[in-house]
């Protein structure tokens, strides 16, 4: 065997390499929990802190309070309540572009974001970008900090001919912010409609690869169920378009993207085109088959370790297995 090789000690031990700072409106839909427990599986990212966020106020009055509460019973599921720091997000929308919604959650943001730390930060908005305007107007060197979002939400750029719904969801929870976070300096990965709606698995495959796994599956789950009879099982399957700013994260060629100047929104929610903002990655396509093979592998791993803090567990590959190459 050439000098240097290595044992085989474990696949799932390397450090993080990226701090991550979640704002979610969970309760509003089944995907955001899919996406909060797949970033906090996944070895690579350091979760500094979950904020849960508003979602209006369709069919629930306290969206904020709403979106904790399913934010706690998820962590539960995860035994991860006394491990993962919350902070609330916004109660609403912002008012106008000038005036920040002042929250735990978006000083969270800031704090992270002016922290010295050698990892780069990512915030990833999985509902309006309320938190996050809020953060850049109530610091804006934060706009210049190592610090990237990625938001799912927003219309398809270019248009659909004929989009999959109107006024995307997100966008239409907080039309200002979005339009406070395009019109800023800050990086900026967004993951439009026409990319997050091809993000979908059947419930056939759910309830073979997630159901039987352990407590978190079966909240997982659960929680899916308690979504789709509200919405009546119309279709034979879920999107998880969420998931997709976490595989975007962890990696850096996850899908093909078009870098363009950041548009604007109108007050009818479509894009309007801008040449003096700065570029920013628009995703037309993901890795789907990564994702969903990651997430669930991830979900599995983490039941066979008991669904608690030892995974991620070591590779099973044994002892003495070494590699008979060497990287060059």
């Amino acid at each position: 065997m050439a000098d240097g090789s290595q044992v085989i000690d474990g696949f799932l031990d390397a450090p993080p390499r990226r701090r991550v700072v979640i704002s979610t409106d969970v309760a509003n839909e089944a995907d955001d929990a899919f996406a909060v427990a797949y970033a906090l599986l996944s070895p690579s990212l350091d979760v500094r802190c979950v904020v849960p966020t508003h979602f209006g106020q369709r069919g629930v009055a306290d969206s904020l309070s709403a979106s904790r509460d399913e934010l706690a019973r998820l962590l539960a599921a995860m035994d991860r309540t006394d491990s993962v720091e919350v902070r609330d997000g916004s109660p609403r929308a912002m008012s106008d572009p000038q005036t920040p919604v002042d929250s735990p959650g978006a000083r969270a943001i800031v704090a992270e974001a002016l922290r010295d730390d050698p990892l780069p930060l990512f915030v990833l908005c999985l509902g309006s970008l309320t938190d996050m305007a809020s953060a850049l107007l109530l610091e804006t060197a934060i706009a210049e900090a190592d610090l990237t979002v990625v938001w799912i939400g927003g219309p398809s750029n270019p248009p659909d001919p004929v989009p999959l719904y109107w006024p995307e969801f997100n966008l239409s929870n907080d039309l200002v912010a979005a339009n406070v976070v395009f019109g800023s300096d800050v990086q900026l990965w967004q993951i439009p409609m026409n990319t997050y709606a091809s993000c979908a698995v059947s419930y056939a495959e759910l309830l073979d690869r997630v159901a039987p796994q352990g407590g978190l599956g079966q909240y997982l789950m659960r929680q899916l169920y308690n979504w789709a009879e509200g919405f009546g099982w119309d279709w034979e399957l879920k999107h998880l378009s969420d998931c997709a700013a976490v595989g975007a994260v962890i990696r850096d060629d996850f899908g093909r993207f078009d870098l363009i100047p950041a548009p604007q929104f109108s007050e009818e929610f479509h894009n309007v085109a801008t040449d003096g903002n700065r570029p920013i990655r628009v995703y037309q396509a993901v890795d789907r088959r990564f994702l969903f093979e990651d997430l669930f592998g991830k979900i599995k791993l983490f039941a066979s370790a008991g669904g608690s803090g030892a995974y991620p567990p070591r590779h099973p590959v044994g002892e003495g297995v070494v590699w008979g190459w060497q990287p060059h």
